[in-house]
């Protein structure tokens, strides 16, 4: 998607509003879209971004959210590359309640990843809730012809990378993934390329976090 900061004119505030590429526009088809965002928008948890309007215009889909004045958890690990132990497991918990908020009403992401992580004022809000199912279940042959695909090969689980039925397992191993990251300073598997990186989440043992960082405690590696 393309993100424009604008001005709710009515409540005048300041909003973003998501507008979806194109091509992911027309192979979603405004229909679907707007079945999984009403899901999506009854979500209300204080670690969940809100969500204020949805539509289609000029054949594109967009939706409206609160602009956060923060920054993403993707940028914080680009600046400090490792974050201290603490402020890694509260960011995770607060994740963690969000999913297992969403889950009880049978909402999965399906895109956990630190881009999707936003930070203000030490509290951590999950985005982007109902994009990845409306885009999953609107042509992925299209997607792929296009080179497009939801979910990221860095937190993907197995059962995701394989097409098969994604439920919350899903979500809770890519905050797994997002975990290691936020302690280790990089992903669990990386590769040359996505189907590299997803052979080996399929098939090798997770590598001890410790051995990079041994102040992380044995527990949290545990819980990893």
């Amino acid at each position: 998607a393309t993100v424009f900061l604008a001005k709710d004119v009515k409540h005048e505030r300041e909003v973003a509003i998501k507008v979806l590429h194109p091509d992911l526009s027309a192979s979603v088809g405004a229909e679907r879209f707007e079945r999984e965002i009403r899901l999506a928008a009854k979500l209300q948890h204080p670690n969940i971004l809100g969500m204020y309007d949805s539509g289609s215009a000029d054949g594109l889909l967009y939706y409206v959210i609160p602009f956060v004045k923060g920054e993403s958890l993707r940028d914080r690990l680009d600046r400090e590359h490792m974050l201290p132990v603490d402020d890694a497991v509260a960011i995770a918990l607060q994740v963690g309640d969000a999913l297992g908020y969403a889950h009880e009403q049978g909402v999965v992401h399906r895109d956990i990843k630190p881009e999707n992580i936003l930070l203000a004022g030490g509290h951590a809000l999950v985005a982007d809730f109902g994009i990845a199912r409306a885009v999953s279940q609107g042509g992925d042959r299209k997607l792929t012809q296009t080179g497009m695909s939801m979910g990221t090969p860095y937190y993907m689980a197995p059962e995701q990378a394989s097409g098969e039925t994604v439920g919350p397992p899903a979500d809770i191993y890519s905050l797994g993934c997002m975990l290691y990251e936020m302690l280790a300073g990089e992903p669990p598997f990386t590769g040359q390329n996505s189907m590299q990186i997803m052979a080996r989440h399929a098939m090798e043992q997770v590598p001890s976090i410790r051995i990079v960082r041994s102040a992380v405690p044995e527990e949290i590696e545990e819980a990893i």
